[in-house]
């Protein structure tokens, strides 16, 4: 599924169009089919996304507070989306 959290296809922090990787704000042990199936992904640019040569703080594999603000996101997206299903059941964590 399109991601239900961005419409263009653009480094969700950043706004860059160039290298663009796709980040799962929902990872994890058999999450990502999941995220994938309701849309809960972003686009992220390499720095974004793994980290540069400049460091990995604003990298979200490296930054904890970057990835929960990220999961935040996705799961209010959801909840917004599916209101009659439960994030909680189907992801076994809230973030919110």
């Amino acid at each position: 599924m399109k991601s239900i959290i961005q419409a263009e296809k653009e480094c969700f922090i950043c706004k860059t169009t160039l290298y663009l990787e796709n980040h799962h704000c929902i990872h994890g042990r058999g999450l990502r089919p999941l995220a994938d199936k309701y849309g809960l992904t972003v686009w992220l640019c390499p720095r974004h996304h793994r980290g540069d040569a400049s460091g990995n703080q604003y990298a979200v594999h490296f930054n904890r507070v970057f990835d929960l603000k990220l999961k935040q996101t996705a799961q209010k997206a959801f909840m917004e989306k599916w209101p009659d299903k439960d994030f909680l059941k189907i992801f076994g964590k809230n973030y919110i």
